[in-house]
């Protein structure tokens, strides 16, 4: 934990407003049907569920774009939607965030991705995904790139956010570190299995504890010495800048880069954990957030820590507001 006092950490927050931060990733639109359940259809044996809500919200890179717009920041969304109904209520549900989303591309070709749960009595009956995990055709891809370099013009740090539908392939990977390397604009990345090692000396990695084995090629082993190695050989192995893993109870372990790899372990802040999801997008947001106001590796990662702390004792996807995080302190 670092040693710094509380102001310091209030000044870090303080310094999110209004910093321009690009999300580059696959984007989907999640949808939740709820209602209730009092017979089973004559069809077939399976519940009938009378809807009584319906709720849409944005999923994947979008919900790391929404995470920053609560913080205060000016998220760009860059990603590619369908020419169709789901595109459009996903366009204006994180516009009226306050998402900027005029680097989205429309590709005719291929459906916005879409998440329909159906959730009966509070119970998850089913899931419904609509979706291509098809590669973003070169077109689209270059119009996405172009993007990218107009708006890598003003931000001050970008999100890799890869759902592993096709928005994030070998050469856009590289070309986006590199820019960014370039620029010495700090690049994050919440990793998909297929791509994870190809994100290579990149600023910092955010896996929880299953993604960093699997990303390895790895049996996952419990005790936290294995994690510890686990860490050290992703750092190497990407020549990154530093590593997040993230380990549910216990915590997060941040591996820094240097003559000997700097382990930091902090603990877990929440009293009660109701739900996790969402979690890794509030964690990639408030570190992505943190460096791009100038904070190290340890006090970004302590902070991004409080921040998921708030957002699994909350029910659903949620996110983390300056205030209450600055309250958890």
């Amino acid at each position: 934990m670092p040693q710094q006092n509380k102001q310091h950490f209030i000044d870090i927050i303080n310094s999110f407003k209004d910093k321009e931060i690009i999300v580059i990733g696959d984007i989907m639109l999640d949808q939740f049907v709820k209602g209730s359940v009092s017979r089973i259809s004559p069809e077939a044996p399976v519940p009938v569920v009378n809807v009584e809500e319906e709720d849409f919200i944005a999923g994947g890179a979008g919900n790391v774009a929404v995470n920053l717009a609560v913080l205060g920041a000016k998220p760009k969304i860059l990603s590619v939607i369908g020419n169709d109904v789901k595109g459009s209520i996903l366009k204006n549900y994180l516009a009226d965030k306050g998402v900027d989303v005029k680097a989205l591309v429309t590709d005719c070709n291929r459906p916005t991705t879409q998440k329909v749960r159906i959730i009966a009595e509070r119970q998850q009956v089913v899931r419904v995904d609509r979706e291509s995990k098809e590669r973003v055709c070169p077109p689209v891809a270059k119009e996405c790139m172009a993007n990218f370099k107009k708006a890598i013009k003003k931000a001050k740090g970008v999100v890799m956010s890869d759902y592993g539908k096709g928005m994030l392939s070998d050469h856009n990977i590289e070309e986006i570190i590199n820019i960014c390397r370039k620029e010495n604009i700090p690049v994050c990345v919440d990793p998909k299995i297929d791509n994870f090692l190809k994100y290579k000396r990149i600023t910092c990695m955010t896996p929880n504890t299953k993604e960093a084995w699997e990303g390895m090629g790895l049996p996952p082993k419990k005790d936290n010495d294995a994690i510890l190695d686990l860490g050290k050989k992703i750092l190497k192995t990407l020549d990154a800048e530093s590593i997040l893993i993230t380990r549910s109870a216990e915590g997060m372990s941040l591996f820094e880069k240097g003559p000997k790899t700097k382990i930091t372990t902090i603990k877990a802040t929440a009293k009660e954990v109701f739900d996790v999801t969402g979690a890794g997008d509030t964690v990639i947001s408030v570190l992505t957030l943190a460096l791009a106001c100038g904070a190290s590796l340890a006090d970004s990662a302590y902070i991004a820590n409080k921040a998921a702390g708030i957002v699994v004792a909350k029910l659903g996807t949620a996110t983390a507001s300056v205030e209450e995080i600055k309250e958890v302190l």
